[in-house]
């Protein structure tokens, strides 16, 4: 008798549909090649521009869209916005040929779960659908600090201007994680340095199942799409600008 597959399997579960959308057909052509090799990940479709997006989720249902950034009408940006505000929403993996584009941040603050780089290795790129599949965000601590370190580029001072100005970033970031009890507030810390829910259980005494229900609770009290944007907004309210061993309270 042909043994049952374990759980982990692949085949034990339904494979991941995937939405390809890239204004370049070479590209498509060279990812459905890529990824239709995969026993675990089904192509349900391929888009050439952002403003198809709607419509090919609707009749197609994705789990996870992989995103090209620029695109001639509706770019890639938009459409993670626009999407990511629906219920239900298909994670989105950003493609790009930049990885500290501030189009790619931008799209990771609108609820993009990460990027792969076009010339990422294609043994990279399964991994990375396979991974914002299960809800696990692609970006590295070494990208993290980096992106980060582009981010802290952007918060000079404005230029003077006339008109109503928007309130500085850094103290709405700081107003929204006040919102946080102090143990999510550690944990949200720890996010932000890039740290995964073990390095995060271990270094503050707690079990991984206890890390994952207060980042739960950060995303929902703040209103958030994943850790990503934890990451970003505790990097926006300046939290992380102390030396190493500070423990940031």
């Amino acid at each position: 008798m042909t043994p049952t597959p374990p759980p982990s399997s692949p085949s034990a579960r339904p494979p991941v549909r995937l939405l390809v959308v890239d204004d370049d057909p070479l590209v498509r052509a060279g990812l459905a090649l890529m990824l239709g090799g995969a026993e675990d990940i089904e192509i349900v479709g391929e888009g050439a521009d952002g403003a198809e997006v709607p419509e090919l989720v609707e009749r197609l249902a994705p789990d996870v869209v992989l995103m090209d950034i620029r695109m001639p009408r509706v770019d890639g940006l938009t459409a993670t916005e626009r999407l990511r505000t629906r219920p239900g929403a298909p994670e989105v993996l950003v493609l790009t040929t930049f990885h500290a584009d501030e189009q790619v941040l931008r799209a990771l603050r609108a609820g993009a779960a990460g990027f792969v780089l076009k010339d990422t290795p294609p043994a990279e790129i399964v991994t990375a659908v396979r991974r914002v599949a299960a809800g696990d965000p692609v970006l590295s601590p070494a990208v993290t600090r980096q992106l980060m370190t582009h981010v802290a580029g952007q918060d000079a001072p404005p230029t003077p201007r006339t008109g109503p100005q928007e309130p500085p970033r850094r103290a709405t970031a700081a107003r929204r994680l006040a919102e946080l009890a102090d143990r999510e507030r550690e944990v949200a810390l720890a996010v932000g340095r890039g740290s995964s829910n073990a390095e995060i259980a271990a270094a503050l005494y707690m079990s991984v199942p206890t890390v994952k229900t207060h980042v739960s609770r950060i995303l929902a009290k703040l209103g958030l799409n994943n850790r990503v944007q934890i990451a970003l907004l505790v990097h926006d309210a300046g939290l992380l600008d102390l030396p190493d061993g500070a423990d940031g309270a």
